[in-house]
């Protein structure tokens, strides 16, 4: 797998509008607790970067997947995890089942808004008593004549506070387990849909919401695809998302080190630069070298799926490889910055609650496991 002069041209754009117009304003984000996605993401939408693989027929960019795997890898360099996780959900998480399977018709009225940043889009799975379990989730939609109306609760749904739209996963008929369930389009200003935003230990400026549907009405049509389907439709969005995530975690992770590594070089203790402590320097090396690895292997991940591979199980390793990476360099560059590290100014405090989500959100370490023993047949 090689990058053209195009998608290296693209990462030069990516890489310079973070460090010219998100990450100076990371910092006021961070304060005022939200983000005005709308805003920033129909700025994006302006210069290309929204719905890269999506078809052009509904404002999408019709580019190869390289091209989100630059996108990914750079919005590693985003000064806190708010954004790139909010941007991620719009882009990775809501819109990839209705890209593939929504009719032309739900597609021109949620979609074509969604890659201009019109409207933003969120996923809602999660529910109070079913996370990890998703075959758990007890949201329901009953049909009346040609509407559903929905009744439950979500639970952590990111962009819920902001969204315009939701792709819903909920049961559509008396089936239990993995059967009978249905991703609807539910808009957020229908009669019925209640928010409450929820306060977290990271992720800040990120909005993430309690959401309850109380005999919300929207229309049959609003189902994306096959009714009975969403279960098998959502878990290859999650494939999707998992590997968004995981794509943008080495430049993350390298930016830290660098970042650390400047500061104990500065850093004298006992008459010497933190540097020359070799304990440090090896756990360093040894952080910096699955960093080069988790790379290598998202950007082997990339090609296998551009050519027509099945990468589910390669995918839920990257997922799980990545959680532990850095939530460890996160541990790592707070312990060398000290007691300055712990102060809820500085990046490395932020680094830390932000990235301790990944090893949770959009399928737990422990999922991850389960997974690929399923996928071995060892369980």
């Amino acid at each position: 797998m090689t990058f053209s002069s195009e998608h290296d041209d693209f990462r030069s754009t990516i890489r310079r509008y973070i460090e010219e117009k998100i990450n100076p304003r990371v910092d006021e984000w961070e304060r005022e607790q939200m983000m005005p996605l709308h805003d920033v993401v129909a700025d994006m939408a302006k210069l290309g970067f929204v719905g890269l693989e999506y078809d052009p027929e509904y404002g999408g960019q019709g580019a190869d997947h390289l091209f989100t795997l630059v996108l990914a890898e750079e919005l590693g360099r985003v000064d806190h995890g708010s954004f790139p996780m909010a941007f991620g959900v719009h882009v990775a998480m809501a819109t990839p089942s209705l890209h593939k399977h929504g009719s032309d018709e739900l597609k021109r009225e949620f979609l074509a808004p969604a890659l201009t940043g019109e409207q933003i889009a969120a996923i809602a799975v999660t529910e109070p008593d079913a996370g990890s379990d998703v075959a758990g989730i007890k949201t329901h939609a009953r049909r009346d004549g040609d509407d559903w109306v929905i009744n439950g609760s979500k639970m952590f749904i990111t962009n819920s506070v902001q969204a315009d739209w939701l792709c819903v996963l909920t049961r559509t008929s008396g089936e239990g387990g993995y059967a009978g369930m249905s991703q609807i389009i539910v808009p957020t200003k229908t009669p019925g849909y209640e928010v409450r935003k929820l306060d977290k230990l990271g992720m800040h400026a990120s909005d993430t919401g309690l959401i309850t549907f109380d005999d919300v009405r929207v229309p049959v049509a609003n189902t994306i695809g096959e009714i009975g389907r969403g279960f098998q439709q959502q878990m290859s969005q999650f494939v999707m998302e998992r590997m968004f995530g995981a794509y943008g975690i080495p430049a993350g992770v390298n930016r830290a080190l660098q970042r650390t590594k400047e500061y104990a070089l500065a850093r004298q203790v006992f008459g010497k630069p933190l540097t020359k402590n070799q304990h440090l320097a090896y756990q360093y090396a040894g952080l910096a070298a699955r960093a080069d690895m988790l790379e290598t292997y998202n950007r082997d991940i990339a090609g296998r799926y551009m050519a027509g591979e099945d990468v589910t199980r390669k995918v839920t390793i990257a997922k799980l490889s990545a959680g532990p990476l850095v939530r460890e360099v996160a541990d790592w560059c707070l312990q060398v910055h000290g007691g300055m590290g712990y102060m809820t100014e500085t990046w490395t405090s932020r680094f830390f609650r932000d990235q301790r989500l990944l090893s949770i959100g959009g399928g737990a370490d422990e999922v991850m496991m389960r997974v690929l023993s399923q996928i071995d047949g060892f369980s």
